[in-house]
């Protein structure tokens, strides 16, 4: 028996200890992988419970009830909005955690309702070692339960868990909520998320793979992998997106040529949470628009 297959048995057989479970289920690879585990292990025990909000795009919602339907498992979806708390709407540096406590309460709350005692999330082991992660406080608060941290399977063996279940998540890029498009410190509101969603939409009709569109308060900053740059550089591409962009209300419309980086809206001292995107890196907004202010016009 490899480890990848010690470690998946280790924690389908957590799982099927427990009378039932609820996870916490976005579609990503992580969560599909807990999902999969658990209704493997306790079959029509096992649910799935997906919170709709503001800041999940609809294509997002759309594949978590795909995969669900894929794996088999009963899906409930919830809905709450995160712009009912001043807190997160601050978008401070710990905007995660105010998400992560409200999206979790969503799903205790409703595994009450079923009856459920644990509620699991898709935190794995490669995920508190990526340094400032207010959402992980969240979880270790409302005491979910990490079935992939609690039996070390990192990114990569969740990866291989997910292509031995036949998920077709497993190669799937991360995709963190929409409100980590906004730069820290600048106020999150339904305008700018839904401009970004359509923008984000855009850009997967014309076949990109792993992508940003950054809320710069009306300057949108294209990210693009760096094998995929060439392709955004192409006139066609590049007056379709800028007219479009611009019909959505964005004032501006840049390409970044860095390329895609996770975080590239957060503060120096975050890093990547895995479905989560708070990651460092620069610019901050006020960078953004430095440069313009020492040009005449």
């Amino acid at each position: 028996m490899t480890t990848v297959e010690a470690k998946l048995e280790a924690a389908r057989a957590d799982l099927a200890e427990r009378d039932g479970v609820l996870i916490a289920f976005s579609g990503g690879v992580d969560s599909s992988v807990v999902a999969a585990l658990a209704h493997d292990a306790l079959g029509e025990n096992a649910v799935a419970c997906t919170a709709r909000s503001e800041t999940l795009p609809e294509a997002e919602l759309e594949d978590a009830r795909r995969v669900a339907e894929e794996i088999g498992i009963r899906h409930e979806i919830v809905a709450f909005s995160e712009l009912e708390s001043d807190a997160f709407v601050e978008n401070d540096d710990d905007r995660c955690y105010h998400c992560r406590t409200m999206r979790l309460g969503e799903m205790l709350e409703t595994a009450r309702e079923f009856d459920i005692e644990t509620v699991c999330d898709g935190t794995n082991a490669d995920d508190p070692g990526a340094g400032h992660r207010p959402g992980l406080q969240a979880v270790d608060e409302l005491e979910v339960h990490s079935p992939l941290l609690a039996h070390d399977i990192s990114k990569g063996e969740v990866r291989a868990i997910a292509e031995r279940y036949g998920l077709s998540v497993a190669d799937k890029p991360s995709m963190a909520c929409l409100s980590s498009r906004i730069p820290t410190g600048l106020e999150v509101t339904e305008e700018r998320l839904t401009r970004v969603e359509r923008a984000e939409a855009l850009l997967r009709q014309w076949g990109f793979d792993q992508f940003r569109v950054r809320d710069h308060d009306g300057l949108a900053r294209i990210e693009v992998a760096p094998d995929e740059l060439e392709r955004a550089l192409q006139v066609e591409f590049v007056e379709t997106v800028r007219d479009e962009l611009e019909g959505l209300g964005f004032d501006h419309v840049t390409l970044d040529l860095h390329g895609y980086r996770t975080g590239s809206v957060s503060p120096a001292t975050d890093t990547a949470d895995s479905e989560d995107d708070s990651a460092t890196d620069e610019p901050l907004v006020d960078d953004v628009f430095a440069a313009e202010s020492q040009t005449d016009d």
